[in-house]
């Protein structure tokens, strides 16, 4: 069952404790998400199908005169203190505090000049569950300085920012997807996103009597970080090899299967099948658009099975866990299709179900998992939610 988020009287009581008494100035929210479909595409110049859901990171901030920082986690029960004065550093103790300095240092980096502050966060979003929590304190972040400071980013702008703080300053090689969805997802819509061109639509979730599942494994596999990286270097290899046959193929989204066919034997198995996951995974996404036009949610599903297949077997970031729960799911009554969600090698599955058999499938599923793992699965249902947003200034 989910907890209530804490509200905004709740953060501003928790901001005035911890700081002398003091008000803050701005609270910001950012939501996680989850990818529906279009996995390992959006740093291969893609197409991503994901929504945001009600869970979120709620930050509370104001300036201070000088330019110290002061950050601290509601969650952790830490504060960082850093100052402005010196080049930002990387926090080896306090890991979670660099997703916040990445954006500080990224934003002085293009050259704003940032107060010193006092911020405080919290959030429900499940920490290593592949929900993005690291993307949704990154906007939220990002927002709240913005709103002291007195800058104007546009969101998407906002979004590639908060990118770049991930790849650049905290050494994850992520693609554009997380921070985008954060910052621009829309109340009972997902978002369809070229992560080429940065263009997007918002497309309605209509889904009737389903509802879209989240369950998370209970596991984190210490290679995912690892491994993500790999699999990013292993794409652009890919894209080495083909682009001296087709000149034109500057990342995975250009490349055809045939062009695939054609350099398999440059390519090596392995990375033949990443490529072929790529290839197939965006076109996967194209066809999930058009099944929701038609409103045809069996379709919809299908495909769902489709990328897990190829996330599984090609792409090779499932794991035995996440195994257990999408072929339970598949195999349930009134499930139209399940996937794993996000980087993997753990975190969560997504699966689209009939209402009226949750009851009894969390039941029966809870019991099968812990049973075969010895863990106990968190089931969470969300609405296609709002993305970020300003929702307190004084």
């Amino acid at each position: 069952m989910k907890e209530q988020p804490m509200n905004l009287q709740t953060i501003s009581s928790a901001f005035s404790l911890l700081f002398e008494g003091k008000e803050p100035e701005v609270i910001t929210r950012a939501p996680g998400r989850v990818n529906l479909i279009g996995e390992h595409t959006d740093y291969n110049d893609g197409f991503v199908f994901p929504m945001a859901i009600d869970f979120q990171i709620i930050t509370a901030a104001r300036k201070r005169q000088d330019r110290l920082v002061r950050i601290h986690s509601l969650d952790y029960q830490k504060t960082v203190e850093f100052s402005l004065e010196e080049p930002i550093s990387y926090d080896y103790k306090q890991r979670w505090s660099n997703y916040l300095r990445g954006v500080l240092a990224i934003l002085m980096e293009k050259g704003e000049y940032l107060t010193g502050l006092e911020l405080a966060f919290s959030g429900d979003i499940p920490q290593g569950s592949g929900l993005s929590s690291s993307a949704a304190l990154e906007v939220s972040t990002a927002l709240a300085l913005q709103a002291l400071n007195n800058f104007t980013m546009s969101g998407p702008e906002l979004a590639y920012l908060c990118q770049r703080a991930e790849n650049t300053f905290v050494g994850m090689n992520c693609g554009i997807m997380d921070q985008f969805i954060s910052m621009m997802g829309r109340r009972a819509h997902g978002l369809f996103l070229d992560c080429r061109s940065l263009q997007y639509r918002h497309i309605p979730l209509e889904l009737g009597e389903y509802r879209f599942l989240i369950c998370h494994s209970g596991v984190k596999h210490s290679l995912v970080d690892s491994e993500y990286n790999k699999r990013r270097r292993e794409c652009e290899t890919a894209v080495a090899i083909l682009s001296q046959k087709k000149p034109k193929i500057k990342a995975l989204r250009d490349a055809t299967l045939s062009e695939l066919n054609a350099s398999r034997n440059e390519l090596g198995q392995t990375i033949y099948r990443r490529c072929y996951h790529v290839i197939t995974e965006n076109q996967r996404v194209l066809e999930s658009i058009e099944s929701l036009k038609e409103k045809d949610l069996v379709a919809f599903g299908k495909l769902m099975n489709g990328s897990h297949q190829s996330l599984r077997d090609d792409y090779q970031v499932s794991c035995p866990e996440i195994d257990l729960l999408v072929d339970f799911a598949r195999n349930f009554s009134g499930v139209l299709g399940s996937r794993i969600t996000g980087g993997g090698f753990g975190g969560c599955t997504v699966t689209l179900i009939q209402n009226s058999f949750i009851p009894n499938f969390s039941q029966r599923i809870t019991a099968y998992y812990q049973e075969k793992t010895g863990i106990v699965p968190h089931l969470y249902i969300s609405r296609p939610a709002a993305g970020a947003e300003l929702i307190k200034i004084h």
